[in-house]
């Protein structure tokens, strides 16, 4: 009766092989052609089909069928588990085996492939078969078994789903993304034993799972380990009914290892971009505008301390403590502390000078890691100037929540109530009291965005963002950081970030003209001062945005760091803790990008 099945089976394939033919010609034609509505209208023009790009890793453009198709050969082994599997030493139950084919990938996930195997399945039974072969085995019990072995051919029909591809979305052509891939399988076999007196056929069910790796970011031949396992009729072995009275298995199968080459044709990527049609041109109609991505420009600006870039410190100095972006975002006083505690306590209960004593650099965190504590942190991030004092009530109160003395900055007989680049920690200011911050106007948070658009000038279509929430959208929002961000724009400039495509990254550094340098030349030394300090700090940012997470996979060329000619903002206030003065020190960041239409 199974040999009529199977039989018929193979009658009917070419109807069926017909219909499959057809309903995926149907399905790859669906894939390709986009409906539009048109819309009716009185005008009269000319209108041009645009081309609808998407940078959605899960969305791709269906290609032709000739494309993306492979071929495929391994070789392995197999352990065939049938309803005397435990007989006998594991090693009889092993076989090699190999397979060839061809497939086809429809979509980066999903696709067919046609093999064929070829093998034997060895075993033992107690019922002499006509897969008996060899002598009689008697067991312990003193059960008399035969051997046995089955050699088959078989031929399979598979769907295959790439779990790499459908988790983590399709990679693109030439990327490095994604040179390791995980493909699962499940496909339907027709099996012929052969070399018996009897033909048999048999049904075939194939679970597999497979491991890629690729060996160039062409993705054209991998090496691939697959992990299979096929499951047959319970009566492969051809015990079926047994005479001891006992329960046959529902299945017999083979579970086995096998290791192989695949090979991949020209075409093998996918577009994620439909060419543009050549102009077409409609009378009395409209076409509807295309849902095309976006195009925008966002911009935010940094904000520094006076003769402070970041030069010293990371992301510029690798594995420097300090950080300087972690410290415009949530540092407090110069990021640095006494080294003897018990001198500053004595020092401080004598009334002695500080400055002798030995500082050094305390680590930052990130800012949405730190509690608020009562101390001000971060500069220009709230209504609290960044410098503290450094009497003695206020330093056993900060050492008494934080274990430690907050520390000046001591260099060339000056004292710095803020952190300085070292180059400049040794330069005269034009009064004594511009070492010390006394106030804040906020710049860095989202609260100072208003007074920033009032004072900046801005391009008509650039969307304005502060510091700390572009801080908070790449290193995440919380902790004291939250008390100086929007929670609704954060998630915008996250969605931005995850999900849109960044196109370009600039940075333009500022600096002030404040500058007390008397000396000979002294016109052109201020001057390239500056020039280097505006320079720097662009570049601490740069580097910032390139070690983020959601920054790392943009290309290195996309990043420009802008030295202006003339980077110099003119501030006739004397004073460097005015508002003119804060808003010259900065860096400007315009980030370029494409995101879906909401």
């Amino acid at each position: 009766m199974k040999d009529i099945l199977f039989k018929q089976f193979f009658n009917n394939y070419g109807f069926m092989k017909k219909t499959m033919f057809f309903i995926m010609a149907l399905l790859l034609a669906c894939g390709g052609v986009s409906a539009q509505t048109v819309v009716s209208d009185t005008v009269r023009g000319e209108a041009t089909v645009q081309p609808q790009p998407t940078d959605d890793h899960y969305r791709v453009v269906t290609n032709r069928f000739w494309d993306n198709w492979f071929v495929f050969g391994e070789v392995g082994g197999h352990a065939f588990a049938g309803d005397y599997g435990s007989v006998g030493d594991f090693d009889g139950l092993l076989s090699p085996d190999f397979r060839v084919g061809f497939g086809k990938w429809f979509t980066p996930g999903i696709g067919v492939k046609f093999q064929f195997g070829m093998g034997n399945s060895k075993g033992y039974s107690k019922e002499e078969t006509m897969f008996v072969t060899g002598d009689q085995l008697i067991a312990d019990d003193g059960t008399p078994y035969w051997k046995t072995k089955m050699k088959w051919l078989d031929f399979s029909v598979n769907a295959m789903f790439n779990l790499s591809r459908l988790f983590c979305g399709y990679e693109g052509k030439d990327s490095k993304r994604l040179m390791n891939q995980f493909i699962a399988s499940v496909g339907l076999g027709a099996l012929h034993h052969y070399d018996i007196a009897a033909q048999r056929n048999e049904w075939s069910g194939h679970f597999e799972l497979q491991y890629s790796r690729f060996f160039s970011r062409k993705k054209d031949l991998s090496l691939d380990v697959k992990a299979h396992a096929t499951l047959y009729q319970t009566n492969f072995d051809a015990v079926t009914l047994k005479g001891t009275g006992e329960d046959s298995h529902w299945f017999d199968a083979n579970v086995g290892l096998s290791v192989g080459l695949t090979y991949y044709f020209k075409k093998r990527h996918w577009d994620r971009c439909l060419q543009c049609e050549e102009p077409v041109y409609i009378t009395n109609t409209v076409l509807p505008e295309p849902n095309c991505p976006e195009y925008k420009t966002m911009v935010f600006y940094v904000f520094f301390p006076n003769n402070y870039s970041g030069r010293d410190d990371a992301p510029i100095v690798s594995g420097a403590p300090v950080n300087a972006v972690d410290y415009l975002a949530s540092g407090v006083f110069t990021q640095r502390k006494f080294a003897d505690t018990d001198a500053v306590a004595s020092a401080l209960a004598s009334g002695r000078s500080l400055s002798r004593l030995e500082t050094e650099d305390v680590p930052t965190e990130k800012a949405n890691k730190c509690e608020a504590d009562g101390v001000a942190r971060g500069y220009e991030m709230s209504s609290a100037p960044i410098s503290l004092d450094v009497d003695a009530a206020s330093m056993n109160a900060f050492k008494d929540k934080q274990g430690y003395y907050y520390a000046p900055i001591y260099s060339g007989g000056k004292t710095w109530y803020y952190r300085v680049d070292d180059e400049t920690a040794t330069q005269s200011l034009m009064s004594s009291d511009n070492y010390k911050e006394s106030t804040s106007y906020g710049l860095n948070a989202h609260s100072g965005l208003d007074m920033v658009k009032s004072n900046m000038t801005l391009d008509d279509d650039v969307d304005l963002y502060s510091f700390a929430d572009v801080y908070a959208a790449v290193e995440g929002n919380g902790g004291v950081l939250a008390n100086s961000t929007d929670a609704a724009t954060v998630a915008e400039l996250k969605n931005i970030f995850e999900n849109g495509r960044i196109q370009f990254v600039s940075a333009e550094g500022l600096a002030t003209s404040q500058d007390n340098y008397s000396g000979d030349d002294a016109e052109n030394i201020g001057l390239e001062r500056n020039k280097t300090l505006a320079y720097n700090r662009a570049r601490t940012v740069i580097q910032w945005l390139k070690d983020c997470g959601v920054f790392r996979n943009i290309g290195r060329n996309c990043f420009s760091l802008n030295a202006l000619t003339d980077p110099i903002g003119v501030v006739n206030d004397p004073s460097t803790r005015g508002l003119n003065a804060k808003l010259n020190r900065c860096v400007k960041v315009r980030i370029s990008y494409v995101i879906e239409k909401q």
